[in-house]
Parts: C-alpha cells; sequence; structure tokens
C-alpha cells in the first residue's frame, strides 16, 4: 500500500516528486503550478482601513481609527492597519475627472507628525522631479543635472491650477499615475498618500504665505482639518492623572442596642 507512505496529494510550497506519486501524468494541471501560492478570491478585502474614505465628518473617521484601534471598549481588538482601502475609480480620464468632483476630504487631520512623514515620503518619490519647493523643478529636470533629458515638464504645484484643484485630482494622479508619471500604489500605503498630499499643501501655503499646519489652515478649510480642530471621542484614564472625586455619601444613621441613634 505505497500510498500509505507517499500521498498521491500534492502539497503546498513542496515542488519536489515522490517516487510513488503520479499527479501530473493523470491530470491536465502540473503539479508545480498548483503548489505556488495563489490570489485571493476576487472582491477579497484585506482587514484594516476599508470604508474609512467614505466618512466626510472628521469626528466620524476619528471614530472609525479609534474602534479599529480598539480604543472605544475595554473588549475590543485592534485591527491590524493594513493600508489598504478600495478604490473606485478607473485609470481613464473620465474617471480622473469624477475622482476630482468627488474626492476632497482628507481623512486623516493635519499634524506635525504626519506633514513630517509626508516630506520624507516627498523627498523620496517626488523631489527629484517636482522639487523641493514643489516648483517642479527637481534634479531631473534642473541645470545642476548636465545630462537632464525629460519628455515633459513636471507639473507646477504651486500654480493656481493645482492650487485651487481637489485632493481627488491628487490622490488619482498618485494611484494610477499621469503621462510620464507612473502609479505610487505599490510603494505608498493609503494613509501615506494621503500624508504626501497634506505635505503638498503646506507647500502651497508656504508659496503663498498662509499656514498650513496642525493648529491653522488658512489655505483652504476644505483641503485639511488641523488636529487641534479635531474633537476627542475617547479619553482614558492613566495612572498618573488623579481619580475623580467620589460623589457625597448620605450620613447614615447607626441604630446602637439601646434603640437610640447616632
Amino acid at each position: 500500500m505505497p500510498d500509505m507512505a507517499h500521498s498521491v496529494a500534492y502539497e503546498s510550497n513542496v515542488y519536489g516528486y515522490y517516487h510513488y506519486n503520479t499527479w501530473d501524468s493523470a491530470s491536465v494541471f502540473k503539479r508545480r503550478d498548483l503548489s505556488n501560492p495563489g490570489l485571493p478570491v476576487n472582491g477579497t478585502i484585506p482587514r484594516g482601513y476599508a470604508g474609512i474614505s467614505y466618512l466626510q465628518d472628521p469626528a466620524a473617521q476619528a471614530m472609525l481609527m479609534a474602534h479599529m484601534r480598539g480604543a472605544t471598549g475595554v473588549n475590543e481588538i485592534a485591527v491590524p492597519i493594513n493600508g489598504n482601502v478600495p478604490y473606485y475609480y478607473k485609470d481613464t480620464p473620465e474617471e480622473r475627472v469624477r475622482a476630482s468632483a468627488e474626492i476632497n476630504v482628507n481623512p486623516f487631520p493635519i499634524t506635525a507628525k504626519g506633514l513630517a512623514q509626508g516630506k520624507e515620503l516627498y523627498d523620496v518619490f517626488c523631489n527629484i522631479c517636482h522639487g523641493a519647493a514643489g516648483n517642479g523643478l527637481g534634479y531631473i529636470v534642473s541645470e545642476e543635472n548636465l545630462k537632464a533629458a525629460y519628455p515633459a515638464q513636471p507639473a507646477n504645484f504651486l500654480q493656481d491650477t493645482f492650487l485651487n484643484s481637489s485632493n481627488g485630482r491628487f490622490y488619482h494622479a498618485i494611484v494610477y499615475g499621469l503621462n510620464v508619471m507612473g502609479g505610487y500604489t505599490d510603494k505608498l500605503s493609503y494613509e501615506e498618500r494621503w500624508q504626501v498630499i497634506h505635505y503638498i499643501r503646506s507647500l502651497q501655503a508656504k508659496e503663498k504665505k498662509l499656514v498650513y499646519d496642525e493648529n491653522v489652515n488658512t489655505l483652504n478649510p476644505a483641503y485639511g482639518v488641523p488636529a487641534s480642530k479635531v474633537r476627542p471621542v475617547a479619553q482614558t484614564m492613566t495612572d498618573n492623572q488623579p481619580a475623580p472625586d467620589a460623589a457625597p455619601q448620605q450620613e447614615k444613621q447607626q441604630t446602637t442596642t439601646d434603640g437610640s441613634h447616632q
């Protein structure tokens, strides 16, 4: 009974063949192909950010994030943040216009940490083309680069056409790319894309001598909500905080053995 020692079934991630295994000769599929890791079922959504992009109210967004991190209940379990959110716009000019018209709210408040992260990511992925100031004069097209040869001028984010553009125009371009620029979905997570957009807005504000930070947004209130303007959705007690004063209890009368009251 050789099958008791050598199973005829194939094993995941195992490409070697057993002496008695006849899978390939008995099937139209190659065992190696079937042993390779497969893709998830169509429509599968990773646990994480899915759905937060549809909440327009910053307080509701903060509530959802707190819930996902297990901060709104003692019995909740934090959901691992995987940075994946469905994007229901296609890579076509018509869908780009639709995304620009329908998407504007940045789901993350403006924070000092987020702007610092946005700057770091911008310097890595965007600076070389769009320039440190966002003026489209990155090293790849600058006079400092003696071998500069670029088929198209990178976008100048400081122009009014970009300053007045919705956040959706930037997000769609980051997802799919535009013209000679490729997409960055495999390089920037959901939150990172939005933090880069925050940083671009801060560059625009700097050019216009306005303010775009965690305390004030004088560039355009629709582009981002400062963290100081977002109401806390939950408060927790820490060991360093004094316990709240107990409500005064009414004095209770005690009866003695002789029937009198104290």
